[in-house]
């Protein structure tokens, strides 16, 4: 920042009544058992037939580990101050992480689809280039977005004391400490979000409305009931992940209230890394065939 703006952001994680001593401690041991969880679910290995799974971890475990150990530090220190190099820092990993995880949701949706629609072509869609392909894409896309972001919040000036109302330093509030024009911001966050969430929910729900009619093909009702089970930890993730996602970035800013913002930041940042290995771990631990396409196969005998 410039000499009119601020060179340090002071960082309070809530205000008013909720900044006490005693919801800091609390707070604290709630965002850490949270934290090991999520790792230690994230870290266990997974069989070789779960790629996009491996992926989805590693980005689960980035991803919370870029906000969650700065929530825990701010809540125990005196002075809680950050430079804003290191805030724009973390926007860009937010902004990188997250819509990388969303556009790999969309690619597993493509996969069940190939399983479960196509499962004859299945080894020739999902093949050894998809399956490189489709990560890579999602990578450079949210680059795309996490660069856009990142590049015109450094550009805006902050003519007073930064005090960020926040569990963790974003993009929303800090736009409204701005003492100059935020529309580029705005129009960007507007931009973005549909590319980002609302594109990729679109295919989601274009790929299993595929997917359940195929399933509702299936002649015997246990095998509708294994196809139906077997994608349920997929669709379950993809609607806590989508659903926190559109009502934090689509949102007009003055329809969010103080408390709302941060309980949607939360659950946004830390709901889905949490329970993603939790749910995953359920379904990967029963018996499966050699693929996806085998197993929608045999649901048919």
């Amino acid at each position: 920042m410039d000499s009119t703006g601020a060179s340090f952001c002071a960082w309070f994680h809530a205000a008013g009544e909720w900044d006490t001593e005693e919801l800091r401690h609390l707070l604290f041991a709630i965002f850490l058992l949270v934290y090991i969880v999520a790792v230690a679910g994230n870290f266990r290995p997974h069989t070789p037939m779960y790629f996009f799974l491996a992926n989805l971890s590693l980005l689960d475990t980035a991803y919370m580990s870029n906000t969650v150990p700065q929530i825990l530090v701010h809540l125990l220190a005196p002075v809680r101050v950050m430079p804003c190099h290191a805030c724009l820092t973390r926007i860009f990993f937010l902004h990188f992480l997250a819509p990388w995880e969303c556009f790999l949701l969309t690619a597993m949706a493509y996969d069940h689809y190939a399983a479960i629609c196509q499962p004859l072509h299945y080894l020739v869609l999902m093949g050894q280039r998809t399956r490189t392909g489709l990560p890579s894409i999602s990578c450079l896309l949210a680059l795309t977005n996490a660069l856009t972001h990142t590049i015109l919040a450094a550009l805006l000036k902050f003519c007073g004391p930064c005090l960020i109302t926040h569990y963790f330093c974003d993009l929303p509030p800090l736009l409204k400490l701005s003492c100059s024009t935020t529309w580029a911001n705005e129009l960007a966050l507007f931009f973005f979000s549909f590319l980002v969430a609302l594109a990729p929910c679109a295919l989601v729900v274009i790929s299993y409305i595929h997917v359940v009619a195929a399933v509702f093909r299936i002649h015997s009702a246990e095998g509708r009931r294994k196809a139906f089970s077997t994608r349920g930890a997929h669709i379950t993730m993809v609607c806590i992940f989508y659903i926190t996602s559109v009502l934090r970035c689509i949102l007009p800013s003055s329809a969010h209230s103080g408390l709302r913002d941060r309980v949607l930041s939360v659950l946004y940042v830390v709901l889905a890394p949490m329970l993603n290995p939790i749910v995953y771990g359920i379904c990967e631990t029963r018996p499966h065939s050699s693929s996806a396409a085998g197993t929608y196969l045999m649901l048919w005998e």
